[in-house]
Parts: C-alpha cells; structure tokens; sequence
C-alpha cells in the first residue's frame, strides 16, 4: 500500500498505510512492522533527485512569468469583497489604510495575489505557508524565558500550499518597500534577488544538517552572520530596546486607570479602542474558559493565577481591520497585568485559489485552531498562550498581547540596509518552511545557482509594477466617491 496525504486545518500530514502489524522493510529491519508517521528504512527515493527532476516539469526561469488572465478582479472590487463579513463601520478605515501606499495595498490584498499566483508555474510541493509573508510580518517576539525570537508573526491566511507563493510574496513586497523608502530600481531588484538566494541557500544549508539540528535551526544570535546583514545590527538592537519595553504592563500603563478597590479597567481612545457594553464584555470574559482547554494543561495554574478584570475593543493593523477583535485585561495577586488579545479568525483568502493551484482544499474545522497550529508547525518558538475559542458562533484565536512585540519598518529602512533585511527574511522564510517541507527536496530543485534568484527578482518587478497599477486604480475610485475612505489611527 501507499502514502496518502491528508489535508487538515493543521496542515498537510502524509500518512503511512501499512498495517501497524506486517509490511515490514526488507533488511536488518525485517523484524519490525513499518510503523506509521515514520519514514522508511532504507529509504526507497532521493528527495534531492526528486527535487531536481522537477525542473523538466517546471524550470526555474518559468517563474519569472506574470499573466493576468481576463478573469482577474478588479483591485476595487477585490477590495469590496474582501470587506465582506467585516464591521461595516471600520471598513472605510481599512480602505484608508490600503489607499496610503502600494506597499499598503499589498499587504491588505494577499486574496488578490493569491489569484494571481494560482495562475503562475508551480512546481506542486507544498508546504505550510504563511500566506502573507511580506516584508512587514517579520519581527521580534518574547520567548517564554525573556529572550527575543526574530521569524514570521503573522498567521491568519495560513494553509497547506505552494511554497512559491510566500517566497514571491515576498520579493514583490520588498521591491515596493524599496521603491516607498526611495532606493533605485537596481537596489529594489536587487532586495528581491537576495530574499531568493538567500531563502535558496538557507535550505541548502538545512538539508545537510542532521534532522534535529535543521527543525531548530537557525539560532538568532548567528542569523545576521548567516545571511551577512551586517548593516542590519545597529537597526536591529533599536529595535530589540524598543521590544524589551512593549509589554502587557506597559499597554495597561498606559490604557487602563486604576478604580478605587485597586483594579483597573480600560479607557476609551477613539477610534484604536473602546469599551463595550457589559453584555458584551461578559460574553467575551466567558469565552476563555473554552479557550483555557485548548490549551497545554502545564499551562492552567499559570493562568488561574490571574483574574479577569476588563474587556475592551481594540481596532488592529491594515489585513484585519474590520474584524472583531477585544483585549482582555487580567491582573496577578499583586495587580501586575497580563493582557490577552481575542480576535477573530477569518477564514484564509488563500482557500479559494488552492484547487486553481492543484492544492487540496482543507476541512476547517476551526478557523482559530488553523491559524494556532498554522503558527506553531512554522515558529521554532510560539507564543505559550496560543489557543483558541468561540463567540456568538464565530471563531477567534487568543494570544498574548504586546509580548515583548517588535518590528523593522521595511520602508523606513535606508536603501543601502533593504539588501541585508531581504536576505535575513528571506532565510526566515526557508527556515519556516523546512518544518513541513522536506528541505532536500525544495532544495533539490533550487539548486546551487542564481537561476531561480533571477527568476523571482523579474516576478516582484512585475508584481510591484501591477501592484502599483492597483493601488492607482483604488485612490481613484476613493476620489469619485465609489469607495468610502476613512482615515484612522
């Protein structure tokens, strides 16, 4: 019998078929049954050659290819739909935002050029993506004994796809970072060149390493030498400062007041956040006793520790604004607070174009449970509070809040600095998908030279170029009227 692979809301798992009793392997080993969710011994392919092979089917160059079919949606109209099912009045907030920049538009539009990389060569091997792997969701993050993790921190389109798609991603996104931050149209090229090889080379480097040592790669103190960004250092300790500071208690510090029996609750700061009414503020408070049993038990005398003393409304960035999203304010026995954020999980907008791409489509069972496990099959270190609940029959994740959070600014960056931040990312990005996809495959197929490099760097010219166009068409329709604009903080 063979392998099947079975597609979940937690991924894509291949599973093998052999009953726990028979089908031994030949050899040494001849005495033991294979025994599923292992691999074979000896192993019966070279996922190298398997990789390399698949350069007849699709070569690298191939990716270079951009064609927009006549069915592409218009970008307004993707907008609007995009709006759909989001609080009515916060989506003129999220157009504002999308209408800033045409890297701002990008970011909000990761349904649309979903569409357009469904219709791109793809070489089939899938891995968890992240689904909206642009420049500005990587950053720093509290790990559970203080220090800080650098990877991907954004997980609400994640699914089982292509892993062309993120890489691409995020090349078209670092040329248009390149372009708003005003570096020439060389540099910007030349961002998307490094994100490729070094995503490339990062998965080369995996694929030699003992299978141990390649999941819990790549240690942070060695990533800057890795991917040679040097001129990143100085950006990245200011930034490692700042995310030292941006805890719970500094949030509560400074958006919540004291009462006079010593708690505290939220105060109202239009239009990022507000109160809500006690029904509603109750419904959330008693959404978390489902949330506590997604949870690792170890972690529930942590949490029983605290009370809940507050529910707020708290507006979040430019992909999910419109959606419900709360802050929980809890306090320990001593009034030190540790702030949940509650907030609903769309389903991906990558699910409609999976099929497109010959992808299968996953059973979803919970949206907020896709984005958890999403995020913790691609992180070496996740949040120890991810888990997941349900309110008025809509599904929300739950996370910690301002956990020591912290992000380069793509576009702030200096031109001479956009390189160095493409090559580390880009080797996030590798790292990320070696969990689910085996590295000597997606390495077989890159292979040691620039070929794919060059490849994706002509992708994100084009795509920043049609994003570009986009984005035009969006602030014209803004200013006849078609589309409500409304700017928020």
């Amino acid at each position: 019998m063979t392998d099947r692979a079975v597609a979940t809301d937690e991924g894509t798992a291949v599973v093998g078929t052999e009953p726990v009793s028979g089908g031994a392997v030949p050899g040494e080993h001849a005495r033991l049954p294979r025994v599923r969710g292992f691999a074979r011994w000896p192993s019966q392919s070279s996922p190298r050659d398997e990789g390399k092979a698949l350069r007849t089917r699709v070569p690298r160059a191939a990716h270079a290819e951009l064609t927009l079919d006549a069915g592409r949606p218009d970008a307004v109209v993707a907008v609007e739909e995009s709006n759909q099912g989001r609080i009515p009045g916060l989506t003129p907030i999220r157009v504002a935002r999308m209408a800033a920049t045409p890297f701002a538009f990008l970011r909000g539009s990761a349904g649309l050029m979903a569409y357009d990389l469904a219709r791109t060569p793809l070489t089939g091997v899938g891995a968890q993506i992240c689904g909206d792997a642009h420049a500005a969701n990587f950053g720093l993050y509290g790990d559970a004994r203080g220090g800080l993790v650098i990877d991907l921190n954004d997980f609400d389109e994640t699914v089982h796809g292509p892993w062309e798609w993120d890489l691409k991603r995020l090349a078209a996104s670092l040329v248009l970072a390149g372009r708003e931050a005003g570096a020439d149209e060389d540099r910007c090229r030349e961002a998307a060149h490094d994100a490729a090889g070094a995503y490339r080379r990062t998965m080369r480097l995996l694929a030699k390493l003992p299978a141990l040592d390649a999941w819990n790669a790549i240690a942070d103190e060695e990533l800057v030498s890795h991917t040679d960004a040097h001129d990143l250092l100085g950006t990245l300790q200011r930034v490692s400062e700042k995310a030292r500071a941006n805890t719970s208690g500094r949030f509560a510090a400074k958006s919540t007041e004291v009462l006079e029996d010593g708690s505290r609750r939220f105060v109202d700061a239009p239009p990022v956040l507000r109160r809500v009414p006690d029904a509603e503020a109750a419904a959330v408070a008693l959404s978390l006793e489902d949330y506590l049993g997604t949870l690792s038990e170890d972690r529930l005398p942590l949490l029983a520790r605290y009370a809940v003393h507050d529910v707020a409304f708290r507006v979040v960035g430019t992909g999910s604004v419109g959606t419900r999203s709360y802050v929980v304010l809890l306090l320990d026995h001593r009034g030190e607070p540790l702030v949940l954020q509650v907030k609903e999980a769309r389903p991906s907008a990558l699910i409609p174009h999976l099929a497109e791409a010959g992808f299968d489509v996953p059973a979803v069972s919970h949206e907020g449970r896709r984005v958890v496990f999403g995020q913790k099959r691609m992180q070496v270190v996740s949040d120890t509070l991810l888990g997941w609940t349900s309110l008025d029959g809509r599904p929300f994740q739950v996370r910690q809040f301002r956990n020591r959070k912290g992000s380069v600014d793509p576009v702030a960056l200096a031109a001479d600095q956009i390189d160095d931040y493409a090559r580390m990312t880009g080797a996030l990005l590798a790292r990320a998908h070696a969990h689910s996809a085996d590295p000597r495959l997606v390495t077989g197929y890159c292979g040691k030279n620039e070929e794919l490099d060059e490849a994706i760097a002509s992708f994100a010219v084009r795509y920043a170029d049609r994003t570009e166009a986009d984005h035009a068409d969006l602030v014209t329709a803004i200013r006849e009227g078609r589309v409500a604009a409304e700017p928020g903080v």
